[in-house]
């Protein structure tokens, strides 16, 4: 698990007719979904590099982020209204399409990368694209690569 980082701004902020409130309580949902993300994409990052052998769980994030996971989850939810792990499995997703998209790899190197089994990763790829690992490397290969053409310039007549 990762080392507790607390940003608080605890300085009163001066409102019109109300109680100073501490910037803490004003957003911290949106500070916690945020800093969700950055330690999604840190972590993947982490797995890509091999720096890391295994996907985390719910509760290794909310450690990361010194809270509980039931909090981590109820606040994501509240803020966003779709679960953690829905922004990690697409997060993931969107790894798992690009390096499917270079073709040097193969779909288990792939599933390797991502700490899946080949058939675990087909499977799990085919719930969350709606189509596996291989067809959607058939599915690049159909669409034709277009290369912009060099803007032509109309010819001015001499007269």
């Amino acid at each position: 698990m990762g080392t507790c980082r607390l940003r608080f701004n605890l300085a009163p902020q001066k409102t019109l007719g109300m109680s100073a409130e501490p910037e803490l309580y004003q957003d911290r949902k949106s500070q916690i979904f945020h800093d969700y993300l950055q330690l999604v994409d840190s972590h993947l990052a982490d797995v890509l590099a091999q720096r890391r052998e295994d996907m985390w769980e719910l509760q290794d994030f909310a450690g990361a982020l010194c809270i509980h996971p039931t909090h981590l989850s109820n606040v994501i939810k509240e803020y966003t209204g779709n679960h953690p792990c829905f922004f990690y499995e697409q997060k993931l997703v969107a790894v798992a399409k690009d390096l499917l998209n270079d073709g040097s790899k193969s779909i288990a190197q792939v599933a390797a990368l991502l700490t899946f089994d080949p058939s675990n990763f087909t499977k799990w790829f085919k719930a969350q694209a709606g189509i596996t690992p291989s067809q959607y490397r058939k599915q690049l290969a159909a669409v034709p690569v277009q290369i912009p053409r060099a803007e032509q310039k109309p010819e001015l007549a001499t007269i």
